[in-house]
């Protein structure tokens, strides 16, 4: 093993001894963000793990990390251990496919931002927990950089091993879901697309229906949602240079290439590929361009009113009360509204009714709001200005977004999203005259 891989894990050793044996403002600091994370899993002891090893690179103590804590604590670390650690920075949890297996280690691919790694063990004990593992099997862990060439593991893994498209894209969502921050640690560039698709969408949709908030009964939303997506798709295909006046076999013909590399072409567009073909499609006939069916989930589409937001970070939400709180915050006696306190209750419990929300009410309706909540909370000294932002911490609602669903993800991530649906709905029996419609907004 080499002489940095053996440093390595003294180096880590002592790292995790001087954050666990520490007391005052290091030691709030992790209880801070241990249970900060612990309400969004499971608790075990793998878990309990990660989050120490997460805290190490992604905690703070004031302006400070425990890393540069810990340089400071050791005055003499020379200057390679202090650039070693210093590196670890650049750590970060992923969900990683097993591409090769070395003498000393593995190649592995970020399934998340298809970036690829070599990855060794810097002690005897992973070394030997980790010589079962086989090419194609997926883990769930943190790496860390040794090296220009090679990474270490940072912490424990969770193998799930080898995953068929649908359960490897089910995993995927559920990264996204427990590791928002973390989505594509290692490809800022991928992030910062990311964030401007966001920043774009809601353009697109203020262009539209020109405003960031509508409200219309359920089906009609969903009616004026399907135009949205295809005003999109239009102009997507007109950015990718496809001429969508002619049918998909007539553009490919011209072009000298089949109907999927069109659609290939309009998807690294973000356009996704059975809107493009259905777009082509209607062409053959008079009938007007549609995009596929794009349903709300029912119980939206059958609402007698939805409200649409569309924020540049915070992305777009469907809210069927968000009128019923608006009703809450202009009577004069609101406590006598049947549900009214219910109303409120969820909209401080839900994690769906994020800060963007409240602050969007706070800015319509600050002296309401400021009376309902401190009758609701029974705390008549309850300040909005001040106070209302502890209170969405209170409630466990992040005050900075984090990566909406509506953002585009990378293209090998569509394409094994479509893949994925395509192998359920085939391994589905099929039923006459029934076929179900996809749930929610659909985003390439």
């Amino acid at each position: 093993m080499d002489a940095i891989l053996e440093r390595s894990h003294e180096l880590k050793q002592a790292l995790v001894d001087f954050v666990l044996d520490a007391e005052g403002e290091l030691a709030q600091a992790l209880e801070t963000y241990a249970a900060a994370q612990l309400r969004r899993g499971s608790g075990d002891s793998t878990q309990q793990d990660l989050i120490i090893d997460r805290f190490l690179t992604e905690g703070k103590v004031g302006e400070h990390s425990p890393l540069e804590l810990f340089i400071e604590s050791e005055p003499d670390l020379d200057q390679s251990d202090r650039n070693l650690i210093n590196s670890w920075h650049r750590s970060f949890i992923g969900l990683f496919a097993i591409t090769n297996i070395l003498p000393d280690g593995f190649e592995l691919t970020n399934w998340l931002t298809d970036k690829h790694y070599t990855v060794k063990p810097n002690n005897p004990q992973t070394l030997q927990a980790i010589s079962r593992l086989k090419v194609g099997e997926i883990l769930l862990t943190r790496i860390s950089p040794v090296t220009d060439s090679y990474w270490i593991f940072s912490g424990p893994y969770t193998l799930m091993g080898k995953l068929g498209k649908p359960k490897l894209a089910v995993a995927i969502g559920n990264f996204k879901e427990n590791y928002k921050s973390n989505l594509y640690s290692d490809a800022p560039d991928l992030l910062e697309e990311a964030w401007q698709s966001v920043a774009q969408y809601h353009q697109q949709f203020i262009d539209f229906f020109g405003t960031d908030e509508i409200t219309l009964p359920g089906y009609q939303l969903n009616k004026k949602i399907a135009e949205f997506q295809e005003v999109i798709t239009e102009k997507t295909l007109a950015a990718a240079g496809i001429d969508t006046s002619k049918s998909l076999a007539e553009v490919a013909e011209e072009a000298g290439i089949d109907d999927e590399e069109i659609k290939a072409a309009a998807a690294e567009f973000g356009a996704d590929s059975n809107a493009v073909a259905q777009i082509f499609n209607n062409k053959k006939g008079n009938s007007k361009m549609v995009m596929p069916k794009v349903d709300l989930p029912a119980e939206l589409k059958k609402a007698e009113q939805v409200t649409a937001l569309s924020h540049p970070r915070w992305g777009q939400m469907f809210l069927p009360t968000y009128s019923k709180v608006q009703t809450i915050l202009l009577a004069e006696d609101w406590q006598s509204i049947e549900g009214g306190e219910k109303l409120i209750r969820y909209y401080l419990e839900d994690k769906s009714i994020n800060a963007f929300i409240w602050h969007r009410l706070a800015q319509q309706y600050p002296t309401q709001l400021e009376n309902v909540l401190q009758k609701y909370l029974q705390r008549p000294e309850f300040r909005l200005e001040s106070d209302l932002d502890t209170l969405l911490q209170e409630f466990n609602k992040p005050l900075e977004p984090e990566l909406p669903e509506i953002a585009s993800v990378p293209i090998h991530l569509h394409n094994l999203f479509q893949e994925a649906l395509a192998e359920v709905n085939k391994s589905k029996p099929k039923s006459k005259g029934q076929q179900k419609s996809a749930k929610g907004f659909q985003r390439s």
